[in-house]
């Protein structure tokens, strides 16, 4: 059995709903970033990065959203959350995930959790000022350029979807109105409804 460490509100929901999707077995394990649980040395020893998610599986620890998304679908070609047979198709999944990864998510990050990247005030504040405008500016590129439809690689569901799902539910919080992507928005709301998707929130 697998051990998932992940946090409420947080991008760890990607992974979560992936586990479900894929049918494995784990145990799901609450992190309280709110008293700062994952700084404590207990987690530290499992995620020196102090960060969640956490996938324990049988060969070791993983960490990052992106590398287990990957790993479970190829764990478990049967839940077909990625084209594994299609090298190009792979390569394309991978690189939408990689772009909410690296340019979304920080985005978002910059916003929220501004103090990582600067100690003034002002600055802080700053970045949280124009998070709402680069945010923006993300989901205008996923709603005119990158998504397909009816999921976001075209005919086939993925992990891509999952992902997507999960930062599109900050919008709001980034000061974002998700109906100026109705696309996207319409995406969301389907998520919403799946019940797989509705197990994991309400467990979370």
């Amino acid at each position: 059995m697998y051990r998932f460490f992940y946090a409420p509100n947080s991008c760890s929901l990607a992974s979560h709903i992936a586990l479900e999707q894929a049918g494995a077995a784990y145990e799901a394990i609450k992190v309280n970033l709110g008293t700062n649980e994952q700084r404590e040395d207990k987690y530290l020893s499992i995620n020196p990065k102090g960060r969640v998610p956490v996938l324990a599986a049988p060969d070791g620890i993983l960490t990052e959203n992106l590398a287990i998304l990957v790993y479970i679908s190829q764990t478990f070609p049967e839940a077909r959350l990625a084209p594994l047979d299609d090298p190009f198709a792979s390569a394309q999944v991978l690189s939408f995930c990689t772009y909410l990864s690296s340019t979304v998510h920080v985005a978002h990050a910059h916003g929220a959790r501004g103090y990582r990247w600067a100690d003034d005030p002002v600055a802080v504040s700053e970045m949280k000022r124009k998070t709402p405008e680069t945010m923006g500016e993300c989901f205008e590129m996923i709603e005119t350029k990158l998504f397909k439809g009816p999921w976001v690689m075209g005919e086939d569901y993925s992990i891509s979807d999952i992902y997507l799902f999960t930062i599109a539910t900050w919008l709001e919080a980034d000061g974002v109105d998700p109906a100026r992507f109705p696309k996207v928005h319409e995406h969301r709301t389907r998520m919403l409804s799946d019940p797989i998707v509705k197990k994991v929130i309400a467990a979370q």
